[in-house]
């Protein structure tokens, strides 16, 4: 089971931007580049990195879809009250 997950996001205004920034990055565009350059969240000025996180410390759709996605996996688009997240697993223990 899944205690902690390491991950960055990419926090955008709307669903549309979310899908059209998923897919520069599956064409191979590097997620921090993007997250640096699209990213509302001041995490995105670090590429996006929320580094370690456990459960309750992310709002419910943010945490359920990064706990339930695999290490290497790109979630998202995620509604949350903030906006629509892409969201990179980069670990998981």
């Amino acid at each position: 089971m899944v205690k902690q997950v390491n991950a960055a996001h990419i926090l955008v205004k709307t669903e549309k931007e979310a899908k059209d920034l998923k897919e520069e990055i599956l064409k191979g565009k590097n997620f921090a580049d993007v997250a640096k350059k699209h990213s509302s969240c001041p995490s995105g000025k670090k590429g996006g990195d929320l580094g370690w996180f456990q459960k309750g410390q992310m709002v419910a759709p943010f945490e359920n879809a990064a706990f339930n996605a695999k290490k290497g996996d790109l979630v998202g688009p995620v509604k949350t009250d903030f906006g629509w997240h892409l969201i990179l697993v980069k670990d998981q223990k």
